[in-house]
């Protein structure tokens, strides 16, 4: 197919409302070439972990933290079987208090792996959400996952940065460099189809039927 991105796609519209329509299009072309066998890896890490009484911890900056967030929601929401509560997962990126003390405090780069050295155990899963995969707090917080022997997995765009080359998992949306919007939107499908896959699986493990996923 041939090579498609944002400034392109506007630059040869030729009629109104024809780079929306394309913008539309573009998002289908990545969802069409993410790597759907790991995506269905990680699914079945998260409910391996969870079953075993592991969290998941979430990490993102700007608009992934807020995806961060989101993702957290929906895997404890979806884990609900019955009155039980199957998976849980936090966000790191949702404490704000935590986060400006430990940025004046210990540095910003310091943000998540500091809060990872005080939660985080063995077998637990942290789940990066970052378009260009170099965000120093970020690739802090990997180092201590690794350290602390925690499962690793990257959300990533572009090129995959150096997030792609250290997690155990990597999930890449193939763009040019700085195509954020694209990325990011394609980061949140990843949340909803992940946990509505689990929300699924856990169903027909449970065999009764009921799920807490919206």
């Amino acid at each position: 197919m041939k090579e498609r991105n944002l400034q392109k796609l506007y630059r040869d519209q030729h009629i109104p409302g024809n780079y929306l329509r394309e913008y539309s299009q573009y998002l289908f072309h990545l969802l069409a070439n993410l790597d759907f066998e790991i995506i269905e890896n990680i699914a079945n890490l998260i409910i391996r972990q969870a079953k075993k009484g592991k969290v998941v911890y979430l990490i993102g900056n700007g608009g992934s933290a807020t995806t961060a967030s989101h993702f957290a929601t929906d895997l404890v929401h979806c884990g609900i079987i019955g009155h039980k509560s199957i998976i849980r997962a936090i966000s790191l990126a949702d404490n704000v208090s935590l986060i400006t003390a430990l940025g004046n405090d210990k540095g910003y780069d310091q943000i998540f792996a500091q809060q990872l050295n005080s939660l985080a155990r063995k077998g637990d899963v942290l789940i990066s959400i970052s378009a260009s995969g170099n965000s120093p707090n970020l690739v802090e917080a990997f180092a201590t996952a690794k350290k602390r022997g925690m499962y690793t997995v990257g959300l990533v765009g572009f090129d995959g940065g150096k997030i792609g080359k250290l997690a155990d998992y990597v999930v890449q949306v193939k763009t040019e460099k700085g195509e954020y919007g694209p990325v990011e939107d394609i980061h949140l499908f990843l949340d909803h189809m992940l946990t509505s896959f689990i929300a699924l699986t856990l169903q027909a493990k449970n065999g009764d039927g009921k799920t807490g996923h919206k």
